[in-house]
């Protein structure tokens, strides 16, 4: 089992650069780095920008741009209808358990959006603003840059549907996660680098509750938790009320893209209880949590070429979807 181990994060380490001269040869799905070069050249200038301010005046911002990147591509593909608002002919994917009090970001993509329409009107789509914006926010708060494919286009519908039910869960079995995962055509290694991204961001009270207080059922707290940490959550976290209260997801540096989310994790310090599986269900898994945890240079090429992954999943091309003037609505509907 050693020695397997050993390769599959041998692997891991020469796959990375195996793909990238894959990907400047044979775009995935059309999509490339050099997309608006020449229709909308200042495109990334204009992201990265407003990413900044938004991220200066809240450092929270980065985690939740990421999210909003994560919970679109887990739904019918990378593109952009999870920013549909409700209409007459769109339930919104804004109402769904995982997202509803919790999906945050849209009004820096409306910024983005006016000022980019503004720029170059109908060219960038509301999909890859998303994707642009999920690599700057990680970039700002410390962690790796990849270049991101584009050529995205905006869906015409949402689903409020898949949202509810393809989105991991913070309660869900690890086995239910690489499921998930898998559906969307992405492997192990892309589960626990994407995980990762908790090494920034917040949590509510409500997604972890049950590790406090009634983990199997007897009435008692998770056993794989630290019960010094269970005891200091337990204060903000009370049995019944305070569902909104908030956590960081890594407790020891939770405004910086590092690797202490693994650390936390071997500590029994991971928050989530989709976080501590990752250590204690699988062998796999665990090996993975513990290289990114004892390098943190490895966990970064990782998180990168899973960011890149999950970018690629079903996205609309060509003649597909269309680019939405206002990420909010259709361009048909007013």
């Amino acid at each position: 089992m050693a020695n397997s181990m050993g390769c599959l994060v041998l692997l891991c380490l020469v796959s990375p650069l195996l793909f990238a001269n894959a990907v400047r040869s044979h775009p995935w799905g059309g999509l490339f780095p050099q997309f608006y070069d020449h229709s909308c050249p200042k495109a990334k200038e204009i992201v990265q920008s407003i990413v900044a301010q938004a991220v200066a005046k809240e450092t929270r911002m980065a985690a939740s741009l990421v999210r909003l990147h994560f919970h679109d591509c887990f739904v019918k593909g990378c593109d952009a209808s999870v920013l549909l608002d409700n209409s007459s002919s769109i339930v919104s994917e804004k109402g769904s358990n995982p997202n509803r009090n919790s999906l945050r970001g849209f009004e820096v993509v409306d910024q983005i959006k006016a000022a980019l329409e503004a720029a170059c009107p109908g060219t960038v789509s509301c999909a890859d603003i998303l994707a642009i914006a999920a690599r700057d926010s990680t970039v700002l708060v410390g962690g790796p840059y990849w270049d991101v494919p584009l050529g995205r286009r905006d869906s015409l519908g949402a689903s409020i549907q898949g949202s509810n039910n393809d989105i991991p869960a913070p309660n869900n079995t690890l086995p239910t996660i690489i499921t998930k995962f898998k559906l969307q055509g992405l492997n192990v290694v892309d589960v626990v680098a994407l995980s990762g991204g908790h090494t920034i961001g917040m949590s509510r009270c409500t997604s972890f509750r049950q590790r406090l207080y009634n983990q199997t059922g007897n009435g008692m707290a998770d056993s794989t938790l630290d019960v010094s940490y269970a005891a200091q959550l337990r204060q903000g976290c009370p049995r019944s009320g305070g569902d909104n209260n908030l956590f960081p997801l890594d407790f020891v540096t939770p405004a910086k893209f590092d690797n202490f989310y693994y650390k936390n994790i071997l500590a029994g310090k991971g928050l989530l209880s989709s976080d501590e599986v990752l250590l204690t269900k699988s062998a796999e898994t665990a090996a993975l949590v513990k290289a990114y945890a004892a390098d943190v240079n490895l966990f970064f090429q990782h998180f990168a070429q899973s960011m890149v992954n999950m970018g690629n999943i079903s996205p609309l091309t060509g003649s597909q979807g269309e680019i939405r003037k206002n990420c909010r609505r259709l361009n048909n509907d007013h």
